[in-house]
Formats: C-alpha cells, structure tokens, sequence
C-alpha cells in the first residue's frame, strides 16, 4: 500500500511539473502572437497610408508611372504576404519603393513645400518608427519563446505538443546592412 501510494505521488508531482511546462510554453507562444499582432497593426497603417501617399506625389509628377506603379505592387506584396520572412522581404520591397518616391520628391519643391505631403511624410515616419519597436518587442518575445522551448525538460514537451520554432522579423535591410558601419565622408 505505501509503494503504491509514493508512485502515485510522483505521478502527480510529474503531472504537475508537465503542467507547468505546457503552461509556460503556452503563455510565451501567446505573447508571441501577441507581439506579431503588434507588428501586422503597424504595418498595415503604414500600407494604408501608401495610396495616399502615391496620390499626392502623381499630381506632382505625373511623367513618373513606373515609380507609382512599383509602389503599388511592393504594396500589394505586403498586404498579401502570409509568412513572417514573406512579410519581412515584401515590406523591404515597399521601403525600397517608397524611397524612390521620395526621391522623387526632392526633383519637385512644390511638392516638398506641399502641406497633405508632408503630414503623410510625417505620418510615415512614425508608423516606422512604431514598426521598428513592434519588431523588436516581436523578435525578443520569439527569442524567449525558442529559448524557452529548446531548454531541458521542456524540449522533451515542446516537440509532443506542437511548440515549434518562430523565425525572427528580420529588418529588410538584412543584418549584413544593420551590422555595417556607415561609412562617413567629409570631402
């Protein structure tokens, strides 16, 4: 009777500590998804703003179709990427694309001195700006989510029960870009 009462008390206490485990890889993974929400709010601001931002510089500069429409496309990208490096390569596309239109911006001073210009130029930049803290938050919250799903004993759950690893938002610069000193010139 004692034997069988101490293997059933280290059944419980092994259930409880599984418990335990499951309940702290639930609640990580929940914070990640949470964290990525964070990032798909941001960035679809930032995806609604482009129309306006197209309309405002073509009655500017009417002779630049092909910088509007590869606008149009990254942005059909973004909003029509499902995976987080889907997400991460066609929001690069869209930056890359909306520095064109920028770029274009500077050939015409009536433009830049334009007031609905430069609020959505504003508008922006702190929708970047959000989107660079949503994704750090996001990436630290996958970094404690695959550590806490790699470390023993809960590796030994993780993999039963559908925890599976989350790839980071990587910035559409790419880490080489990030990692690389500017280089400054004063000539």
């Amino acid at each position: 009777m004692t034997v069988l009462l101490i293997i059933l008390g280290i059944i419980a206490l092994l259930a409880v500590f599984i418990i335990g485990i499951y309940n702290r890889l639930v609640a990580l993974r929940q914070t990640t998804n949470q964290a990525w929400s964070d990032i798909e709010v941001q960035l679809k601001q930032r995806q609604d703003l482009v129309p306006q931002l197209v309309a405002t510089v073509k009655g500017y500069a009417k002779h630049e179709k092909s910088t509007f429409e590869e606008v149009v496309q990254a942005r059909a990208a973004a909003m029509g990427a499902t995976t987080v490096q889907g997400q991460a390569q066609a929001e690069g596309m869209l930056t890359a694309a909306l520095g064109k239109m920028f770029a274009l911006a500077e050939a015409y001073p009536e433009l830049k001195a334009n007031t609905n210009f430069l609020q959505l130029q504003d508008q922006l930049s702190d929708v970047e700006n959000k989107i660079a803290a949503a994704r750090r938050f996001y990436n630290n919250s996958v970094q404690e989510y695959n550590t806490g799903r790699e470390q023993f004993p809960a590796v030994l759950i993780a993999g039963p029960f559908g925890f599976r690893e989350r790839e980071f938002f990587e910035a559409p610069e790419g880490r080489e870009v990030l990692q690389t000193a500017p280089e400054i010139n004063f000539d």
